[in-house]
């Protein structure tokens, strides 16, 4: 099956032609959106990654050019109209889970280096200077963690924050036993903001938690306390969390998205003028921890999605696609609800 590639570099290149085996794959670095859309002419399907944007405009050209496949290589799918899709026939598929350790690993490790400072005491260091003033953290043991989302990512979150010594709250709809069984004690939203002096973000964006972290909810948080996101930008009013830095009612941020992140995240703009003031706003706070949407970024994550992928793209020719794979409009609305 002849296969487009939008959003890759070089990595994506190695890890899909490591596990590819019948299938023609072509690799293309720009996102797909309206404006690159006839890259696909002559294709059966498009594999494309977080940034990409396949509105009602970029599916129907798809749909003429004869595309019949929307591979995700990701988990997420609120980057793709399924309305459309489903008026154009074109089928879509992702990779439900490819490492949750990855993500959960890294959204420990964002805790740690903002409680120790890790970050500035390492260029202290390189720069000769040894002093620890404002350095000062706090220890992990007996803190409050509130966990919003408990699917298999928040799962692994509690059980790493478990060996701790943390007491953990946990928000779904859905509560997940396993995390009962840590000692999760499922709470209101509202009551989990109050309580937990760290609150960490593993919930799907969908339109009801579109800015569930804004001005209200931060109000209601413990002055001082700690934000992580490793799930999707759009979760946090990134306007209001900026006032409550400003405000000290947020004492440390960490994120691994960003609300607009599709202009700047997984490309090198180090030579350039960075356009988004909001984006470099949040730079300019010495309590603020940025990565670039690498929380998934180890080789097995990567080599995950590749076999998913191609085995999804397999499954379509021989329409055998499980149905935790598929994404359909139906799935999008039962998501969406789930997350209320």
């Amino acid at each position: 099956m002849k296969i487009a590639f939008f959003s890759t570099k070089a990595y994506d290149r190695v890890f899909f032609q490591q596990s590819n085996q019948q299938h023609d794959l072509t690799f293309f670095e720009p996102h797909l959106d309206a404006s690159t859309a006839p890259l696909a002419q002559g294709f059966t399907g498009v594999c494309v990654f977080v940034n990409d944007q396949l509105d009602a405009d970029t599916l129907t050209q798809l749909a003429n050019h004869g595309v019949e496949l929307v591979a995700l290589r990701c988990a997420g799918f609120n980057n793709v109209d399924l309305e459309a899709a489903e008026q154009h026939q074109i089928t879509v598929v992702r990779v439900p889970a490819y490492s949750p350790y990855a993500v959960a690993e890294h959204t420990l490790g964002l805790i740690l280096a903002l409680n120790r400072q890790i970050y500035r005491a390492y260029n202290r260091v390189r720069e000769g200077n040894f002093a620890l003033g404002g350095l000062i953290g706090f220890d992990l043991h007996q803190k409050t963690v509130g966990i919003v989302g408990t699917g298999k990512i928040g799962e692994i979150v509690a059980r790493l924050l478990a060996g701790f010594g943390c007491h953990l709250l946990g928000y779904d709809v859905n509560p997940n036993p396993d995390c009962e069984a840590l000692g999760v004690q499922y709470v209101e939203l509202d009551d989990l903001l109050a309580a937990a002096d760290i609150v960490t973000l593993h919930c799907p964006l969908v339109p009801t938690t579109y800015h569930l972290i804004d001005s209200i909810a931060l109000q209601k948080m413990k002055p001082g306390v700690m934000l992580i996101n490793t799930s999707r930008g759009g979760l946090i009013d990134t306007e209001a969390v900026i006032m409550a830095l400003k405000e000290r009612k947020l004492g440390y941020l960490g994120l691994d998205v960003y609300e607009q992140e599709g202009d700047l995240f997984f490309e090198d703009l180090s030579n350039e003028v960075i356009q988004d003031d909001t984006f470099q706003r949040l730079l300019t706070f010495p309590n603020v921890l940025i990565t670039g949407h690498q929380a998934f970024f180890t080789q097995e994550a990567l080599s995950n999605i590749a076999q998913t992928t191609l085995d999804n793209i397999t499954a379509f020719e021989t329409g055998t696609v499980p149905e935790k794979n598929l994404v359909t409009a139906e799935k999008f609305l039962r998501h969406a609800q789930s997350a209320q």
